[in-house]
């Protein structure tokens, strides 16, 4: 005969489907309010450095952070509470996230506010990653991972081709313009040209020789098509693995009784039996 549960191991397995279940409306409902939570906490982050409207609702603001904090310290209790082995969320990553996005409240009754706590505190836009693990954002950002991946030759030797223009190009306009010019060394020329490679443009160093200013020209061209490339080298590789995914959809799709999920060298429907298209 089973044993009853006790209100505690009720308690926990009712936490554990609220916090760490996605398919259920209470779970849904957790996410968006921890979503919110997280939003408005980096929200009053900002807020704080905005010095008259920090004078102004300063202890609005602290009471704010403290209702959050109270609210992020009992999740990360319930978290330990509702899981079997609790050591393993608490070394883990978020687990540590989570501990981290708790702590600078508590630890601003033992030392001075400072930008530090600012900075942890902003880290809690890293649990949104947690919160969004739904399983069609991880397809799509394993998908992009996969494409990263493919690429990733391609975008190493593309990058190294840029870097060695840089040099070159930084290299010549030193000779071009000199330190007249303030081109006064082989490393400024270097970053002078990858601040116009990049069209980024700050104005701080500007040639003023024709021959510097053509050169200038011809680098603010290419930076436009530098910009282009590494996303039309990752664009094409996702494109490609769509592809690739759609001839896998088809070929495992009978076109009789509409069934899928067929294995990779199946020829004939398991639901109906009808010979599978290969074509298709």
């Amino acid at each position: 005969m089973r044993e009853a549960k006790s209100r505690y191991e009720i308690f926990r397995q009712k936490t554990h489907i609220i916090i760490y279940g996605t398919n259920t409306v209470a779970g849904r409902l957790f996410d968006l309010i921890l979503l919110g939570l997280i939003l408005l906490s980096v929200l009053l982050v900002m807020l704080e450095t905005v010095e008259g409207f920090d004078i102004k609702y300063h202890n609005q603001l602290v009471l704010l952070e403290w209702i959050i904090t109270a609210f992020f310290s009992i999740e990360y209790i319930l978290r330990i509470i509702c899981i079997d082995k609790p050591k393993r969320y608490i070394l883990s990553f978020y687990g540590i996230i989570d501990l981290i996005a708790i702590l600078p409240m508590y630890l601003s009754y033992f030392f001075a506010s400072s930008h530090l706590f600012v900075i942890i505190r902003a880290l809690r836009l890293l649990r949104l990653f947690k919160i969004l693990n739904h399983p069609h954002f991880s397809g799509q950002s394993q998908q992009l991972r996969k494409s990263l991946i493919a690429s990733r030759g391609k975008i190493v030797a593309f990058m190294y081709f840029v870097l060695i223009s840089c040099i070159l190009i930084g290299s010549l306009m030193y000779v071009v313009e000199g330190k007249e010019s303030g081109f006064t060394s082989i490393p400024i020329s270097i970053y002078w040209c990858i601040v116009t490679l990049t069209t980024v443009g700050f104005g701080d160093i500007t040639p003023i020789t024709p021959l510097g200013q053509f050169i200038a020209s011809l680098v603010m061209i290419m930076g436009y098509g530098i910009i282009a490339v590494p996303t039309g080298i990752v664009t094409a590789e996702i494109a490609k693995s769509e592809y690739n995914r759609g001839r896998e959809s088809k070929r495992h799709h009978c076109m009789s009784c509409g069934k899928e999920d067929h294995s990779e060298n199946a020829k004939f429907c398991h639901h109906c039996g009808n010979e599978l298209d290969e074509n298709s």
